[in-house]
């Protein structure tokens, strides 16, 4: 039960943190820089853990190098969420998703990027 509340705690902090790096503080309430520290551990955790080597606050690693790594992850989840509030990031996702789809859709390219993005369960 400490653990949960430790985890709420961190979730918060590291949303707030976020959201102040960020600029998007007088949007969001508590209950939001809460999901958003805990979604953003996901994401750090998911995309910056193997490039650190350090796992992420829903690990239950509340060490500074995990503290980092979550924060990361809830900047970097609050940088999409501002790209998608104009027509224009949204414009710009989707030319590169096809970019990416289109380069990567040849047989003959065998990089580990263009298999995984193959092997995408709705682009079967």
């Amino acid at each position: 039960m400490i653990n949960f509340i430790i985890w709420i705690i961190a979730g918060g902090v590291i949303g707030w943190l976020a959201s102040l790096i960020m600029k998007t503080n007088s949007r969001q309430g508590t209950i939001a820089d809460i999901v958003v520290g805990i979604v953003g551990a996901f994401l750090g955790g998911y995309f910056l853990s193997p490039l650190f080597n350090v796992s992420t606050i829903n690990e239950s690693n509340y060490s500074i190098p995990a503290l980092l790594v979550s924060l990361g992850g809830a900047i970097i989840l609050l940088a999409i969420s501002k790209l998608f509030r104009n027509v224009g990031g949204f414009v710009v996702i989707v030319v590169i998703v096809i970019l990416i789809y289109s380069n990567c859709w040849t047989m003959e390219s065998t990089s580990a990027f263009c298999t995984s993005v193959r092997a995408l369960p709705f682009l079967q």
